[in-house]
């Protein structure tokens, strides 16, 4: 049975081997770069909570008292990860629909923070694993409807604004935000599942001069 929330939101310290290690508190090891480095590094199949536990630095006993199966401290990671993207993609917020939508578009291919290529890739390779347990485990289909909701809602709410601007065509916003987040991850899936390393240039390309500038833009 899971002992979380029967006891206060302290530090806890976690013994590894010899030696006494700071733990992360609370469910906070999620809001950290180190469970999705594990998820990388492992792939999903292969990852255990030993595997999470040694990136943190911390006991497998302090994961699980805040999460009873690998599963469920993953769910949270999504949650956590899509939190993360819109703040970083909200940093630097342009004023013109167009320029925030080609924004959008750069973050979703190639990432709103520093990863090189290799660690991009890897990445989506292991949300690519996490899409493919959607349809076995009720919690990450739960999850990853609510990221696909909350991001198609960013992109559908530019799309919007360019139209009330008069910037975009009268196009509708959810249909247009449907079409080019099916191309950008028609571009991921081709990249980390058929080494096509152009994909996502490619599809950036024709997003970009063909839909964006070429199609939805008013001159």
């Amino acid at each position: 049975m899971s002992t979380r929330g029967r006891r206060p939101n302290i530090n806890f310290v976690a013994k590894r081997g010899t030696q006494w290690h700071a733990a992360v508190p609370d469910r906070a090891v999620v809001s950290t770069p180190k469970p999705a480095r594990a998820l990388c590094e492992h792939g999903y199949a292969s990852l255990t909570m030993q595997d999470i536990a040694d990136e943190c630095d911390c006991s497998t006993s302090l994961l699980h008292y805040h999460f009873d199966t690998k599963a469920e401290l993953l769910v949270e990671l999504l949650a956590h990860l899509l939190d993360r993207f819109q703040e970083r993609v909200s940093e630097a917020d342009p004023e013109d629909p167009r320029d925030r939508l080609v924004q959008l578009v750069d973050a979703f291919l190639f990432g709103a923070d520093d990863r090189g290529i290799e660690e991009h890739r890897a990445f989506h390779a292991a949300l690519l694993e996490l899409r493919a347990q959607a349809p076995h485990t009720d919690a990450f289909r739960a999850q990853l409807a609510e990221n696909d909701r909350r991001v198609h809602g960013t992109v559908a709410d530019v799309v919007q604004r360019g139209v009330d601007e008069d910037r975009f065509r009268r196009v509708d916003p959810r249909r247009t935000a449907a079409h080019l987040l099916a191309a950008v991850q028609g571009a991921r899936i081709r990249w980390v599942t058929l080494g096509e390393d152009a994909a996502p240039e490619v599809v950036r390309a024709a997003l970009v001069e063909d839909v964006i500038d070429g199609w939805l833009t008013v001159a």
